[in-house]
């Protein structure tokens, strides 16, 4: 999943970063609350993990203002505001889980598979072309049974494709879906991240299976 987490104590902030990539899952990280609303705009995230007590606008802010945007992704709050009402004004304001800080890691991922189960149902679970296979909640990509080794970028790369074969991926939309505000127009990670991408899956025998069409982007070839 390409998640957001908006928190302001920033060790905490690296720490939910650090464990949820090696989970394989996109993270960035936004430190108020206006921050965290403009990154929202601009970048398709599948879930917004929200601290409640930010600077400037509070969590409850930010909730109001997402859904006053039409902005309708996934809200689970992070709080130490653990008093009931809080809880359940923070789950009237659209939020759809609410976890109490301090929590234990490994709760925070069992929900977030709760919420990949919801939103990846039936063959959206698993995305397939011929004898490639995408695994969604479990992070796992087979070619002909041979399981590769990709990274979180890779993957989310590999997705985006999947889900648009024969389709003109443009360089502007993998910014904006897969790196999002980590992006730097001026650089060339795009292009290094597919280049070995295409070296991943030629190893395993799909050469020239991701086109570069010139001053356009990028298409998925169907096999």
């Amino acid at each position: 999943m390409k998640i957001l987490v908006i928190e302001d104590e920033r060790k905490l902030a690296r720490f939910i970063k650090q464990g949820l990539e090696q989970h394989g899952h996109v993270v960035d990280l936004a430190h108020t609350g206006s921050e965290g609303l403009d990154q929202v705009a601009g970048g398709l995230y599948d879930l917004v993990l929200l601290d409640l007590m930010l600077p400037g606008q509070t969590g409850f802010e930010v909730l109001k203002n997402l859904r006053a945007f039409g902005l309708m992704v996934p809200v689970m709050i992070l709080s130490a505001l653990s008093d009931s009402d809080k809880v359940v004004e923070g789950l009237d304001l659209g939020a759809i889980d609410y976890l109490r800080k301090p929590f234990d890691f490994n709760e925070l991922l069992a929900r977030i598979r709760v919420l990949q189960r919801r939103t990846h149902s039936g063959d959206n679970v698993v995305l397939r072309m011929a004898d490639l296979e995408m695994r969604l909640v479990s992070h796992e990509v087979f070619k002909a049974g041979i399981k590769l080794e990709l990274t979180n970028r890779e993957f989310a790369l590999l997705e985006l494709f999947m889900r648009r074969i024969g389709l003109l991926v443009t360089k502007n939309e993998i910014a904006e879906k897969v790196w999002a505000a980590d992006y730097d127009m001026g650089s060339n990670v795009i292009e290094v991240h597919i280049y070995q991408l295409r070296k991943k899956l030629d190893a395993v025998g799909t050469r020239g299976l991701i086109e570069t069409l010139i001053s356009r982007g990028y298409r998925l070839k169907s096999v």
